[in-house]
């Protein structure tokens, strides 16, 4: 296979990926969506927060990350705190209750990526882990700048 059709190739199974993804938010229970899931995570992994870091690391406008903070808070997972460095912000933890929605929400994905992965080898998994995570790396930090396509090398 040529470089061009090699690449090609990927970007028809990084795309399929879609599929993937949309398995594993069926996944997740109906009284937390998606992007709560992500506001928890973020926090579970970085700590405390302003929402203006959570939207940056959602990559996401502040109105969208504010609907699933809002919706965290209603149901007691993630709490707003006065910022002390500035009273008219607010800080973003995770509760207790949190933690254990989270876990709740690790365990099913566990399980539901178990369920479909139970023909593969423990190598095909921790092979499969390690090339998403080096792909993920590759296009480093996507936050921070638009990347320009270029022509690949002839």
């Amino acid at each position: 296979m040529d470089r061009q059709s090699r690449y090609e190739a990927l970007a028809r199974q990084v795309s399929a990926i879609g599929a993937v993804k949309r398995g594993m938010a069926r996944s997740l229970p109906a009284d937390c969506p998606g992007g709560s899931a992500i506001v928890m995570a973020l926090l579970n992994h970085h700590g405390d927060m302003r929402m203006s870091r959570v939207s940056e690391l959602m990559a996401v406008d502040m109105s969208v990350s504010s609907r699933h903070v809002a919706h965290t808070a209603e149901r007691g997972w993630v709490e707003r705190l006065p910022d002390p460095a500035d009273k008219r912000s607010r800080i973003l933890r995770l509760t207790p209750a949190g933690e254990d929605k989270l876990a709740e929400l690790d365990d099913r994905l566990t399980a539901m990526l178990a369920h479909h992965l139970a023909d593969w080898s423990d190598d095909d998994v921790e092979l499969l882990t390690d090339l998403l995570g080096r792909l993920r790396d590759s296009f480093g930090d996507c936050r921070a700048q638009a990347h320009p396509v270029q022509d690949p090398p002839a």
